[in-house]
């Protein structure tokens, strides 16, 4: 009785015909060929080539579901108890799939028109003219040039928050309060710190920090007047936010280094900064690249802030990418256009950080 309930568990392999794999192999192509031929008739109908009538992508959605389907089918019919296993992956990594592929289709055939709300003339197909555009356009060449300064600025960020985490992975008193009120930034969202800081505290007329500057000699302070002081500002806010983030990290990292080398180090003689130099630093290298990644990829994003205190200005200064992409949709109702921008600025992001991250698994790979 044991020996036939231990075959029960036993897969056997199906024999599978050729005639039956022919058959899977045409429900597979055949699907697929349906697919791009609805997607194409969709496609011209939508850039006006063609007048089919289609008032949605709907057709086009009906042809995946029916592709997948037969996908789905023809694992069973080419594999048989094996292709079952599929089954229980499959159906949710095409619904995953659709939910990038589609959108993303969409989004190029958006970004490749020429789109304007407030036009009459509807949306009209254009190629590459917004990527042209782009590339001669000095706001958002001057955006560009700001999120270079921005990521830049993240390397003071790190140095703030390993001194800080260093503060506070040491023995000093009330060492669990100082880590709490650190933390206190990080549960801030954007929006509150630059209401609460940017247009409260800094408010060039009412605010604490303009009668404290009036006080210290400065008649007229304009905190968000000129460019390099605007910009510097929403250095500084952007820090208090996510300076936190960053030192839990990195106070992690120090709480796992073994305190026997900081030990044996110390009865050798070496010195509190070659302590940290030799020892600490090179073991929290891995950590410390990992924070700086996830703090770029913030930062890349950065929008909030910018957004509701300056709006980009004074002329410009301020701006970041997705704060112009998001004017351009909001104030000029330009789609075709922003959508562009949005498009050449995630192909920058994934070159940036595909080279940063080849450069960064150079850097530690001595260490590993």
């Amino acid at each position: 009785m044991s020996a036939m309930a231990e075959q029960l568990h036993i897969v056997t392999e199906d024999r599978i015909t050729p005639a039956r794999r022919a058959v899977g192999r045409t429900m597979i192509w055949g699907g697929l060929a349906l697919l791009v031929a609805v997607g194409a008739l969709q496609w011209f109908d939508q850039t006006g080539r063609l007048d089919l009538g289609f008032e949605s992508w709907r057709p086009t959605l009906y042809a995946f579901c029916l592709f997948a389907t037969l996908l789905c089918w023809a694992q069973v019919v080419l594999h048989g108890e094996q292709g079952k296993r599929t089954l229980f992956v499959l159906p949710a990594a095409l619904f995953v799939g659709a939910l990038v592929i589609f959108p993303l289709i969409f989004g190029v055939g958006i970004a490749l028109s020429d789109w304007n709300l407030a036009s009459p003339d509807g949306r009209q197909f254009n190629g590459l003219d917004n990527a042209r555009q782009a590339m001669g356009d000095p706001f958002y060449l001057n955006a560009l040039w700001n999120m270079v300064l921005y990521t830049a600025a993240i390397l003071v960020e790190y140095v703030i928050a390993f001194g800080l985490a260093l503060l506070l992975n040491a023995e000093i008193r009330a060492r669990k309060f100082f880590r709490v009120a650190f933390l206190l930034p990080l549960m801030l969202s954007p929006v509150a710190v630059s209401w609460m800081v940017g247009k409260s505290m800094f408010e060039p007329r009412f605010g604490p920090m303009a009668r404290l500057a009036r006080e210290l000699g400065w008649e007229t302070p304009s905190f968000f007047g000129t460019p390099e002081i605007a910009r510097l500002m929403i250095m500084v806010m952007d820090a208090w936010t996510f300076i936190p983030f960053m030192m839990i990290m990195l106070l992690a990292g120090l709480q796992a280094v073994p305190k026997e080398l900081i030990e044996a180090a110390k009865v050798d003689g070496a010195s509190p900064w070659r302590r940290f130099w030799e020892v600490t630093f090179p073991l929290m290298l891995p950590v410390s690249i990992t924070a700086i990644l996830i703090r770029i990829i913030f930062k890349l994003k950065l929008a909030d802030i910018v957004i509701n205190i300056t709006s980009g200005g004074p002329g410009g200064a301020t701006d970041t990418v997705t704060s112009f992409i998001f004017r351009e949709y909001r104030d000029r109702s330009n789609v075709g256009y922003g959508t562009m921008l949005a498009f050449l600025y995630l192909i920058a992001i994934v070159i940036f950080m595909t080279v940063l991250m080849k450069l960064t698994e150079r850097w530690t790979k001595p260490q590993t």
